[in-house]
């Protein structure tokens, strides 16, 4: 797979966020087949990229309480 250049990306923290900012994920929207993931507390560290189907899926499994995220 290519690397996939998010230097343009516009990253944004869950609703579900605490105040305080801390122990959060940020995802990146703007593409259509991957959601790159990282870290807020670290921003320059590693990104994780899932396909936007196992996304969807791993969004649902929370919701549902599948997932205790």
């Amino acid at each position: 797979m290519r690397p996939i250049d998010l230097s343009a990306a516009t990253w944004r923290k869950s609703s579900h966020s605490n105040q305080d900012g801390g122990a959060c994920i940020e995802i990146a929207d703007d593409f259509a087949a991957v959601v790159p993931v990282r870290d807020s507390k670290n921003p320059q560290g590693p990104v994780l990229t899932f396909s936007a189907d196992r996304w969807a899926s791993f969004v649902s499994a929370v919701r549902d309480g599948v997932v205790d995220a």
